[in-house]
């Protein structure tokens, strides 16, 4: 499981944040839950062959 947390910072088009962090609060997530989700799934479907960790294949523990 993941032991430490790291910061990245992204520019985004003010109105698609306000779009996306209504959206995130309609479903009662923060975006950061669904940005971490996105990329979780990202790695997992562009790992070309390298071997996941438990916690972020499919069925392990959550990587959250």
């Amino acid at each position: 499981m993941e032991k430490r947390t790291a910061r990245l910072t992204i520019l985004i088009d003010p109105r698609k944040k306000e779009m996306f962090e209504e959206i995130c609060a309609q479903n009662d997530l923060t975006p950061s839950q669904v940005v971490r989700k996105l990329i979780r799934q990202y790695i997992i479907d562009n790992a070309g062959g390298r071997e996941l960790p438990d916690w972020l294949t499919p069925g392990g523990k959550s990587g959250v």
